[in-house]
């Protein structure tokens, strides 16, 4: 019995690992699109969402059949916590892939525009963000979690610092009005992804070092 639960937390990790690497791949291929304004990819980005929704459910459904099945205790009741928080990041990251990718084709014309703004330096960070996440949680590495929750704070200020800078688009150019909404959602998109990498990194120190970290501020850690 021990063994079999044992193998069905690795079979669960393991789930968790593989739809992270889909995610990441999804948002990666969402930032090339939109930056290279390939429409094709994008509806591939869009197209394989269904994977993702796929692993959200096979994840949900392990957790719960672990927890009907055993009582876990300790490190492992604390990493079935953190698989079912953590898989609800990783689906919703999905999501922000594909809003990413539906931005594409409204915005080619606009490409020039669009790649004068800091919104491909934002996603960088923000995807930097997620691997690192993802990595931390793969390695049970609590130092490389902490250092998610401190970029945090970068993008939250390139994310003001666009919406500034396309307020003032629109009023000074009005033929600009639609592309700098789209990329004010997108601001806001990629502000939301680096939200969720935070809180993957809470989730792996709590697994790790089990305690409650929220809110990083002034650079400290609040327990």
């Amino acid at each position: 019995m021990e063994r079999h639960f044992e193998h069905e937390l690795e079979s669960l990790k393991g789930n968790l690992i593989r739809m992270g690497s889909l995610v990441d791949d999804q948002l990666g291929a969402a930032c090339r699109c939109l930056f290279e304004g390939d429409l094709n990819r994008a509806r591939q980005v869009i197209a394989r969402d269904r994977e993702v929704d796929q692993f959200d459910n096979l994840i949900d459904g392990q957790c719960q059949n672990i927890f009907a099945l055993t009582q876990p205790v300790a490190v492992d009741l604390r990493l079935l916590m953190a698989a079912l928080k953590i898989n609800g990041q990783l689906e919703r990251m999905g999501d922000i892939a594909v809003n990413i990718a539906e931005r594409v084709e409204p915005l080619i014309p606009f490409r020039e525009f669009l790649l004068g703004t800091r919104l491909s330096e934002m996603a960088q960070i923000g995807r930097i963000m997620v691997r690192d996440s993802l990595d931390s949680f793969v390695h049970g590495n609590s130092m490389l979690a902490t250092r998610v929750l401190v970029s945090d704070d970068v993008v939250d200020t390139l994310d003001r610092g666009i919406f500034h800078s396309m307020v003032a688009e629109m009023n000074q150019h009005h033929e600009r009005i639609e592309a700098a909404s789209h990329i004010m959602i997108l601001s806001r998109h990629i502000e939301r992804l680096a939200d969720h990498a935070t809180n993957i990194a809470e989730d792996v120190i709590f697994l790790v070092e089990a305690r409650f970290v929220k809110h990083m501020a002034g650079g400290e850690q609040q327990a």
